[in-house]
């Protein structure tokens, strides 16, 4: 049976007119698109830096474009392993050091080698004693200015590490984490110490808090050796309490920015910046050790111990 030839004519022309109808809707849909020079919520997107993104600024040194990451461990082999694995992914990280408190165990190097080729290597470091604070030595391995310190519980997603490092290139000098604190100040002279405030930065001003912990942070690795410079008395307090380093640390990180201050009187810049993660775990439960969060302490009693070094 034939067709008539009108019929195709009549096809091709509704073709026509479909096509035509679909160019037009387009069109209006692209011209409800911001234009590119315009910065609304399309820009407002947290971006990762990419592997070959290099500082605006020329001449830049390896150890200012890359990290090392610092984890102690204690009793946790099993969640260690899976941490080294994790953080190979990481872009601009040097190396790991870690940090080994299993008195008298030999540090699982072997076994980890033996899981093939990893493009960041790790160093172990075997101490004498289980001692907080034996994450805070100036180790000679360390030859980049960012230091980025874990616990060994604590499991952060790339994309986090890396909005923060970049944070941190704009405040070298401060303390740029994942978990802030507030301390407020208790009768008898002690300042209690927990959880911080969430506020509408619209209405209240931002979120309050005074203090940032060191056992997700990034910070310049010349605050270890500050650290280290300090008088017996505050490590003394940081190895009975066996927590209290991250109030020492962030005491130290303001009295050098006091110091350094280039305004008279200009003590505004805090010892912390607070970088809110996307995806931060906690994997306490799975391990077999922890150590005891300390709420109250008191701060005077090192405070006036303090000493900030030149450096």
């Amino acid at each position: 049976m034939r067709l008539p030839r009108g019929c195709f004519g009549f096809r091709r022309s509704h073709l026509v007119w479909a096509i035509l109808l679909l160019l037009l809707v387009g069109a209006a849909l692209s011209a409800l698109l911001p234009p590119a020079e315009h910065k609304g919520v399309v820009d407002v997107l947290r971006r990762a830096p990419s592997q070959n993104e290099r500082p605006a600024q020329g001449g830049s040194t390896e150890g200012e474009r890359k990290f090392t990451i610092i984890i102690q461990t204690h009793n946790r082999t099993d969640i260690l392993l899976r941490l080294l694995n994790h953080y190979q992914a990481v872009p601009h990280l040097q190396q790991i050091v870690i940090v080994w408190n299993n008195i008298g165990e030999t540090p699982p190097l072997t076994l980890w080698t033996s899981f093939g080729p990893h493009p960041v290597p790790v160093v172990f470091k075997e101490q004498r004693s289980n001692l907080m604070r034996n994450r805070l030595q100036p180790f000679p391995e360390i030859n980049t200015d960012a230091v980025l310190m874990l616990d060994d519980d604590t499991l952060l997603s790339v994309p986090d590490i890396s909005f923060a490092f970049s944070v941190w290139k704009q405040f070298p000098d401060q303390i740029v984490g994942f978990v802030p604190r507030r301390h407020v100040s208790a009768p008898g002279g002690v300042y209690t110490y927990g959880g911080f405030e969430l506020q509408d930065p619209e209405t209240a001003g931002g979120d309050k808090y005074s203090m940032v912990l060191i056992g997700a942070a990034f910070f310049h690795q010349r605050y270890l050796q500050l650290f280290q410079d300090q008088p017996p008395a505050v490590h003394t307090l940081v190895d009975e309490t066996q927590n209290c380093d991250d109030i020492v640390m962030n005491f130290v990180v303001s009295l050098h920015l006091r110091k350094h201050s280039q305004t008279v009187g200009d003590f505004t810049k805090s010892s912390g910046v607070f970088v809110k993660p996307v995806d931060m775990r906690n994997l306490e439960k799975e391990a077999k050790s922890g150590y005891q969060d300390i709420k109250k302490w008191k701060i005077q009693q090192s405070a006036g111990d303090l000493h900030c070094h030149t450096m």
